[in-house]
């Protein structure tokens, strides 16, 4: 299934906001480490987690789970998150930072089609 032999490719669903419960930085890890350890990595961001994309997230005495996410993307993972989700939480394009493209559910669907491993968060 893995678009290059002896790589899996991991897709993390990511449906709960960042800085309320620590799923969201559960995953975030998870991915992180998935990258570090040579996978291939899909995030998609559903629900509330679209919120983790948002461009200017800047928390006090917690960890940031932005950079969290932009380290992620500088390791190679692909980052969509539910456009229809998004515009639900008042978020357009504009509002993600680079490397976050909306996306839809027919996205995810194919996603899931083409990884070895999902897992939801």
């Amino acid at each position: 299934m893995g678009t290059l032999e002896g790589i899996d490719v991991i897709t993390v669903v990511i449906s709960e906001a960042p800085y309320g419960q620590e799923r969201a930085y559960t995953a975030l890890r998870f991915a992180l480490t998935a990258l570090v350890e040579g996978e291939e990595v899909k995030i998609f961001l559903i629900e509330d987690g679209v919120f983790l994309g948002k461009k200017g997230q800047d928390p006090d005495e917690v960890p940031n789970y932005l950079e969290l996410l932009e380290q992620c993307i500088e390791q190679g993972a692909e980052v969509k998150a539910c456009g229809p989700c998004s515009k639900a939480r008042g978020l357009s394009e504009e509002d993600f930072i680079e490397g976050v493209e909306l996306a839809t559910m027919h996205d995810l669907v194919n996603w899931v089609k083409e990884s070895d491993n999902v897992i939801f968060f």
